[in-house]
């Protein structure tokens, strides 16, 4: 005997509502804050890639050399730097901190200007922007030590800079708690 009854519903879980988190807004170099709730979400099929090689080592090396114009943290006028930012002549050689694989390449977030970012093994990410020519594209395997693009002024700067910040597992972390002495 075939039944000819209406098929079951499933009853729709209600949705899961999440806690609305704190917004840290951004430190431009020039003065001119930026909240993060005012940049563009990055697409994630613009950044989903393989598996990030095993890191040389427990520290990252600096992406260049100069001095920093902006530490990490809190500044005088409530705003936060997720990294450092690192005055360099205008096309000095950024290198990658560490081996990994370009996850972005690109300038959404205006504010950054040329951006890249590099996934690493354990849940790192290294962070460079206000680059004037990037030299690598989304997927390409990096080991440390090599130029993935050349420093610039390009974004919210006037000064030619590097944007340089290190993320666990989404979380900015002080740069130079990680970085080589």
């Amino acid at each position: 005997a075939v039944s000819l009854s209406a098929p079951k519903t499933q009853e729709k879980p209600a949705p899961v509502l999440a806690k609305k988190k704190t917004v840290k807004p951004l430190v431009i170099l020039d003065g001119t804050p930026i909240a993060k709730a005012d940049l563009p979400p990055l697409p994630k099929n613009r950044y989903s890639i393989k598996q990030p090689p095993l890191r040389a080592g427990k520290s990252f090396d600096w992406p260049v050399k100069g001095k920093v114009l902006s530490a990490y943290g809190r500044k005088k006028n409530g705003f936060h730097n997720d990294g450092i930012n690192i005055k360099v002549k205008s096309g000095t050689p950024v290198k990658a901190a560490e081996n990994g694989v370009v996850s972005y390449v690109g300038n959404e977030m205006r504010s950054f200007g040329n951006l890249i970012l590099i996934s690493h093994s354990d849940g790192y990410v290294t962070t460079y922007g206000h680059n004037e020519e990037i030299l690598v594209q989304k997927g390409d395997l990096v080991r440390r030590g090599d130029m993935i693009a050349r420093a610039g002024a390009t974004g919210d700067v006037a000064v030619a800079q590097l944007h340089f910040e290190i993320r666990k597992e989404g979380t900015a972390v002080n740069p130079k708690r990680l970085l080589t002495r």
